[in-house]
């Protein structure tokens, strides 16, 4: 029996119903923890791009506002070019320290990171200086986000009962959508009570701030976790070299990158940048645009949990398919209804996420059941770094550039052919529900 796919797992006769299980205290802490560090790292890459719109002619030439705008977006984009080599180090360390270790360094990596922007001079006081602390805060914030998705997902994943394994795992995205909606309501907010010259001069650092204070509460309360029973007890046995086993296990790897391209880049369009683009194609107001996208993230937050309820009864397949296979009749016809108003907005976004939401509640729990334990982590950190760094991470640039060079068309296009690629690797994608984590 090979570890390089899911086909290790149970055969299961039909949809059988999860004996319901109620979660501890102690494991009611653990998902709290867990959620809040997530939380922070989604929270970081939204209030990036929600507010990259009032920075960045603060930071850059201020001259050139379109220039300025997209110097910003390849520094959003520089930032996931960390995240592999964060990936790799961070699941190195959860693999072989232990995923508590892991969870508590990226946190804290991240609310320095945080900090570093929160306090970034202007153009006007550093010039090009500006850019260069900036794009390290970026560099230092993609390592910590590199690592702490597979760590986290890899921890809930070992923590939860199998039966509902599905379920636990859709906190990974229920607390990371979260972080976001915070972030864009502080826009929300923010754009209220402030006047653009107030947010351009200094109302942008305030969310980067909160972001800061809230990586060191969460570093406190994480520090308090206990490691997972699975890799403590892996950590006894006799552990085999890295590099073999990752190489063993390269097909499963490249399902990890190939599940992710479509996923990533429809969720960045929708759930990231969103407001950026019905702003600055569609003419739509700010306040609008921020309330449009922080309402149908609620929407998505809502149906998580349902999805992974879906795929514990159905099995992991199920969801897969739909949540990059509906998309790629919707996203061409969605695109197109964004105008003005907050219903063009709010209805589309809100259509296309909550599909999508049936592969984002299981993901983690899918990518888990992928790899044994000794890698579990690792196996996935890599590939999925890749994956975002390379598309979810480019999406928002791209998106801007294609559509002032080619029109629409050409990147509504990207995105379909990489929703087909996902769609046809969750199809050949053997059945993982249920499956013993433990070897």
């Amino acid at each position: 029996m090979t570890h390089d796919s899911a086909s290790a797992a149970p055969a299961l006769a039909g949809p059988v119903a999860p004996a319901r299980i109620k979660a501890t205290k102690e494991q009611r802490q653990t998902l709290l923890a867990t959620g809040m560090g997530n939380a922070l790292e989604w929270y970081d890459w939204g209030i990036y791009s929600a507010f990259a719109i009032y920075f960045a002619t603060e930071v850059f030439n201020p001259k050139d506002p379109l220039a300025a705008l997209l110097g910003a977006m390849a520094v959003f984009a520089v930032g996931f070019v960390a995240r592999p080599v964060g990936g790799l180090l961070f699941g190195w360390m959860a693999d072989h320290v232990g995923r508590r270790a892991s969870m508590i360094s990226t946190v804290g990596l991240a609310s320095f990171g945080s900090l570093m922007i929160a306090l970034v001079p202007t153009y006007s006081a550093a010039g090009a200086w500006a850019a260069v602390v900036l794009l390290t805060a970026r560099l230092l914030q993609g390592l910590a986000h590199g690592g702490e998705m597979p760590s986290a997902q890899t921890y809930i994943a070992e923590t939860a009962p199998a039966a509902r394994r599905g379920l636990w795992s859709s906190l990974i995205y229920f607390s990371g959508t979260s972080g976001i909606v915070i972030g864009l309501l502080f826009g929300y907010f923010l754009n209220l009570m402030l006047s653009k010259q107030d947010m351009q001069a200094w109302g942008w650092r305030i969310p980067f701030i909160i972001g800061a204070v809230l990586g060191l509460y969460t570093l406190i309360t994480r520090s308090r976790m206990k490691e997972t029973e699975t890799f403590t007890a892996a950590k006894a046995t006799i552990r085999p070299p890295l590099w073999p086993e990752i190489r063993k296990n390269w097909r499963s790897a490249l399902r990890v990158i190939g599940l992710g391209v479509g996923a990533t880049v429809c969720y960045y369009v929708w759930s990231v940048s969103a407001v950026q683009q019905a702003v600055l194609i569609h003419k739509m107001d700010q306040g609008t645009a921020l309330l449009a996208s922080v309402l149908s993230n609620v929407v998505l937050i809502v149906s998580l949990p349902f999805w992974g309820m879906f795929s514990d009864r159905f099995g992991r397949r199920a969801n897969l398919m739909i949540g990059t296979g509906a998309p790629i009749i919707l996203f061409p016809l969605l695109v197109n209804t964004v105008g003005q108003s907050f219903w063009s907005l709010f209805l589309p976004a809100t259509l296309i996420l909550v599909l999508m939401g049936s592969t984002l509640a299981i993901s983690p729990a899918v990518f888990a059941e992928m790899f044994p334990t000794r890698i579990r982590t690792v196996g996935v950190a890599v590939p999925y770094a890749v994956a975002v760094a390379i598309f979810g991470g480019t999406a928002p640039y791209l998106q801007s550039w294609a559509n002032a060079a080619y029109g629409p068309s050409a990147f509504i296009a990207y995105v379909v052919v990489l929703l087909t690629i996902s769609t046809l690797v969750a199809w050949k994608l053997p059945e993982t529900k249920g499956k013993d984590l433990t070897k």
